[in-house]
């Protein structure tokens, strides 16, 4: 169960992770050792899951973004696995989602440019058979985005 200090410490660590102990430990009013014991406690119990840095995809040229809506005719555990581990180890998806609906996945995908989305399109129907739709939508403006996720405990 999380309390108060347990809520601001997370907080805390999704805005900035490369804060000191000292400085978290001030922040929520306690010592040092008792709230790195917080945070490890958090890591054990699998709520920190990793500490990042955030890149911009701007400065590395990866300014195309695309969802990608993708419908299966094959259901089977087999196949299911064999899709998600292809999926799985291209660095291009961002996110991916098994939906409810229309359509069976969802993932985010994040390029160059438009040659680099058709570079992975390809990549996406080679190496998976039993794809019987793959619609894209392209990103015109990212208007808001954040990797916090809302403590509302």
């Amino acid at each position: 169960m999380l309390d108060k200090k347990d809520e601001e410490l997370l907080r805390l660590l999704q805005r900035d992770c490369t804060l000191c102990l000292q400085d978290l430990a001030e922040a929520v009013d306690l010592t040092p050792n008792p709230c790195w014991k917080r945070i490890k406690r958090l890591e054990d119990d699998g709520i920190i899951i990793g500490r990042v840095a955030l890149l911009s995809k701007d400065k590395l040229n990866l300014s195309l973004t695309a969802f990608v809506l993708i419908k299966t005719q094959n259901h089977s555990h087999d196949w299911y696995k064999h899709f998600v581990s292809q999926v799985k180890n291209m660095p291009e998806v961002m996110t991916f989602f098994r939906t409810t609906g229309e359509y069976d996945y969802l993932l985010q995908v994040v390029v160059s440019d438009m040659k680099g989305y058709d570079s992975f399109y390809k990549k996406l129907v080679s190496s998976v058979n039993g794809l019987s739709n793959v619609t894209s939508s392209f990103s015109m403006e990212e208007i808001k985005y954040i990797t916090q996720l809302p403590l509302l405990c």
